[in-house]
């Protein structure tokens, strides 16, 4: 059959399982279940017989979609927190992982300026970062505390306006996005940079290894937080830009809906990074290296496994559940 009999024939049903997604029509979960049931038929034909045709890509995606819809439809067991952080965003994820590497790739890039700027420019970390910070950092280097600019103020207050500072950051990372995801990239650039000049200004004074010691400490929580932030931000930015098949405002709508949930997740990590700013770097020094290399290390293993592993694992194993039920 040619692709654009199949599409002729099957359009007026993929447009009402778009309608059916978008909540404009209303259908049972055994209606849902025969809808999905057809469209991967429908997909199946098209991946033996167009395999690389756009009419593929738009079928597994509205597939993914209508699974998801019968998936909220059905009744869930768990609690409805421990399903949202278990398997919505995961599935989430997975679905725009593209958009997390974008944003990845684009943090190092822009962390490396920083870096190179820092290098070459030796007035470059007083601009990005301050005199008075720069001042009073290379004398806490000098008396052999590179993290003493964390061990000023109370642990609570310290606590709390680090951790609203830093959801604040994170909302602009996100919320700039509307502007085409060009303000978002705008955002992640003066952050980026910075992080690479405040790294290579420890480096310059031999100091880098006991700031890691403590600023990675937080910072890695706080820093891949900030990333994926930014991978909404991107998402929310591409709704507006490349509508496919939907109408802008509904693909917008669905973008925000989206990368919304993704920002709600990473909100727990960047509590947690403020937690440990207030009450665990200002110890960094004093504590073993092991056990700084341990919380670095495993902060790393929970965040990277949750935003690149988990979600492939989620989808999977959905993917065979619902074969499996099919056949």
């Amino acid at each position: 059959m040619r692709e654009v009999y199949f599409i002729k024939q099957n359009k007026e049903k993929w447009l009402g399982i778009e309608q059916v997604i978008q909540g404009k029509i209303k259908k049972n979960p055994d209606d849902l279940s025969s809808l999905y049931i057809n469209l991967i038929n429908d997909l199946s034909f098209a991946q033996t017989y167009y395999p690389k045709s756009n009419t593929t890509v738009y079928l597994n995606h509205l597939s993914s979609q209508i699974y998801q819809k019968i998936y909220k439809t059905k009744r869930v067991e768990e609690n409805r927190f421990i399903y949202f952080f278990r398997t919505e965003v995961p599935l989430l994820v997975h679905q725009y992982r593209r958009y997390l590497m974008y944003a990845f790739l684009f943090f190092t890039l822009f962390t490396s300026i920083g870096v190179l700027s820092g290098a070459y420019d030796k007035d470059f970390a007083n601009i990005i970062l301050g005199e008075d910070y720069v001042n009073e950092t290379i004398e806490n280097i000098k008396k052999g505390n590179a993290v003493g600019i964390y061990q000023s103020g109370s642990t609570w207050g310290s606590t709390i306006g680090i951790i609203f500072n830093n959801i604040g950051v994170g909302a602009k990372l996100y919320i700039y996005g509307i502007m085409g995801g060009v303000g978002t990239l705008f955002a992640l650039l003066s952050n980026s940079v910075m992080l690479g000049s405040f790294q290579y200004f420890f480096y310059d004074y031999g100091a880098l290894k006991d700031s890691a010691r403590g600023i990675w400490l937080h910072g890695v929580f706080e820093i891949f937080a900030m990333v994926v932030e930014a991978m909404c931000g991107l998402i929310l930015g591409a709704s507006i830009l490349f509508p496919r098949t939907f109408s802008r405002f509904n693909s917008f709508k669905k973008g925000f809906k989206d990368s919304f949930k993704i920002f709600l997740s990473t909100i727990p990590f960047t509590i947690c990074a403020g937690i440990i700013e207030g009450y665990v770097t200002r110890h960094a020094l004093k504590m073993p290296l092991v056990v700084n290399l341990a919380i670095i290390i495993s902060s790393l293993a929970i965040i990277g496994f949750y935003y690149f592993v988990y979600p492939s694992v989620v989808y999977k194993k959905i993917n065979n559940h619902n074969h499996d039920a099919v056949l």
